[in-house]
């Protein structure tokens, strides 16, 4: 798991760089595996399809699924690298995107559900995702790919501030 650049001191009056958290690396396995699983069996079928229907020169077409796979393996790689997340003293910090970055900052105390969910791929990967629900819908946000021991520590972390920030609502 990749980590931000440590606090460091700031001047009086400004907030301290926030300590970014990467996600697991078998995120990136799990969606370039999703991405072969599906790359694959559709150039084989494209390929057999063309061949026999409209002829041998239109297969060459299949390769079109192998392109978008060379293609998609490094931007994946480039996706998962742009994930981080941070846990600052009042609100939690999300980043992502390569060439639209998106920064998503949820205050503790708007919190009000705190979900942990793994679908049957990201189990057998052993991966989790973490969704924070509050009462805008524009500022609901999402974590997905943590390990399931980092999923629910951050859901009681999250839980717990979010109970402790709303309380002075």
């Amino acid at each position: 798991m990749e980590t931000g650049t440590a606090q460091t001191a700031e001047p009086p009056g400004q907030r301290p760089e926030p300590v970014w958290t990467g996600l697991p690396k078998a995120l990136l396995s799990m969606r370039r595996l999703l991405l072969v699983a599906w790359m694959v069996p559709i150039a084989v079928a494209l390929g057999v399809l063309l061949g026999l229907f409209v002829g041998p020169v239109w297969a060459a077409f299949a390769v079109l699924p192998l392109a978008a796979l060379a293609w998609g393996w490094p931007m994946l790689g480039r996706n998962w690298r742009s994930w981080r997340y941070a846990e600052r003293s009042d609100d939690l910090l999300i980043s992502r995107g390569v060439l639209w970055r998106e920064e998503t900052i949820v205050p503790y105390g708007r919190m009000q559900l705190v979900e942990v969910t793994s679908g049957p791929v990201e189990r057998h990967f052993g991966l989790a995702s973490v969704q924070l629900h509050t009462a805008a819908a524009a500022t609901d946000a999402r974590i997905p790919g943590l390990l399931p021991e980092e999923a629910e520590r951050l859901r009681d972390r999250l839980t717990e501030l979010g109970e402790a920030r709303s309380a002075g609502l």
